[in-house]
This record gives structure tokens, sequence and C-alpha cells, in this order.
């Protein structure tokens, strides 16, 4: 494998920590295919490295036809698969668990989860397939996969279902050279965390600013976990603000 241009597939390639890893795994010669709902944030994506060998193939990850074609797809233009970084995610309104209705629930559980869940599940078999056999599976956790924010019970619930869907992946991948590990962020700055320099709500029900960090550090990051020989394998990493209300949270 020594010379060989390694692979990558990014969910929610389209924005934030997803547009960031993708375009470092384009700078360090990855060859990257992203994922999204949508065309056009893939497209700017892709167009901020224009140079890279990076491709866009929209997909709905919640939604399993959509998920068997990106790896249909991925297969053909690839013939292997490196790592995946299981990154696209949604939240919902934030409200207390009773103001929740069942859809809200559903949606976010079925993108966090069930779409994490699916392109695991494609990608452990496209890797254990393959020769020679195995790959790397990063999946985007978060701070919430710890502790939780206020009103945030399907976000939170679904992160900490992705802990246990990364340690069950890491146990079922040994026999076939497969790694899995979870990397969990804290306020990376971008579109989602725009509102913490003004001003979020904590656990005592007051309003405080909250710091951020480069989103680069992110990239880096999963860019380290990623460039692993598959004898390694960072099973939990938490890369965070330091001065964030996490310890202690709540």
């Amino acid at each position: 494998m020594v010379g060989t241009v390694k692979t990558a597939i990014v969910t929610g390639g389209g924005s934030g920590v997803g547009r960031a890893v993708a375009l470092a795994f384009g700078r360090d010669g990855y060859k990257v295919l992203i994922t999204g709902r949508r065309q056009e944030p893939l497209e700017e994506t892709i167009a901020l490295r224009a140079e890279a060998a990076m491709t866009a193939f929209p997909a709905d990850v919640s939604r399993e036809a959509d998920v068997d074609a990106l790896f249909s797809h991925a297969k053909s233009q690839f013939g292997r698969l490196d790592v995946i970084f299981n990154n696209a995610g949604t939240g919902a309104p934030v409200a207390p668990v009773g103001d929740i209705t069942p859809e809200q629930w559903r949606a976010v559980i079925d993108v966090n989860l069930t779409g994490a869940f699916l392109c695991t599940r494609a990608a452990f078999n496209m890797m254990r397939e393959q020769e020679p056999q195995g790959g790397r599976i990063i999946n985007n956790g978060s701070i919430s996969a710890h502790v939780p924010r206020l009103g945030s019970a399907p976000y939170t619930a679904s992160k900490h279902a992705i802990t246990g869907l990364t340690r069950s992946t890491s146990l079922d991948g040994r026999p076939f050279n497969i790694a899995c590990g979870q990397i969990d962020i804290g306020n990376a700055a971008t579109p989602m965390t725009a509102r913490m320099p003004e001003g979020v709500p904590q656990a005592d029900g007051s309003i405080a600013v909250e710091p951020v960090m480069d989103v680069e550090h992110v990239a880096n990051a999963v860019l380290h976990m990623a460039g692993l020989p598959l004898e390694a394998n960072v099973q939990f990493m938490t890369i965070m603000a330091t001065t964030m209300p996490y310890m202690g949270r709540g």
C-alpha cells in the first residue's frame, strides 16, 4: 500500500466540520467523495480546493437507497475505501423533552443515528470485502455524547447512541482489520456555533458567552486519526475550546 493514494468519504461535507475535514483530506492528497443532501453546498466545498481530487455525490444518509447508491458510486470511482468520516447531523428546536414531538425526535435520530449506522454498515462491508482488507471508520460524536445542553434530548440521545455504535463497530471490526474511533467536538467555529460569542443558555438558566476554536483544529485532529496505520487507533478523542463550560457543565 506504500505510495498508493488513499480514499475517503465525508458525510455532511457541504458545510462546517464536514467541509473543513474534506478540505483537509484533499490537502493531504486523498481522493475525497463528499456527500450531503444538496448539490450546491457540496460544489462550494470543492471550489475551495479545486486542485484536489474531490468529487460530490448528493445523498440523504437517512435513506437506505441513497446510501446504497453512494457506496456503489464510491466503489466504481475508488475501487476501495480507506476512511469514512460519519459527520452528517441535524438538531431539533431547543425545547424541554415534554415539548418534543415524535416527528422532531425521529427527524434527528434518522439522520444522526440511523444515517451513521447505514453508512457504517456500507463502509464496513466494503472494507471487509476489499483487498487488502480493512479501513477506518471515524464517527463525529460531540461533547453532547458526554453531557447535554438544555432542551436537547433528541440530539443528545443520538450522540450518546453514536458512542455505542462506535464501540460495537470497533469490536466487530477487529477480525477484518477495520478500526473505528470517535471524535467529540466542543465549540468549533462553524455556522452551528455562530451565536455562542453572543451568549447561549446555560444549565442554571443564565445566558453566557462561550469561547469557540478554529474548526481547522478539528480537521487536523481527524486527519491525524485517519493517518494512523491500522495497527493503531484513536478510540475516543475530545477536542474543544479550552475554556468552554464543559468541565462542570450542568
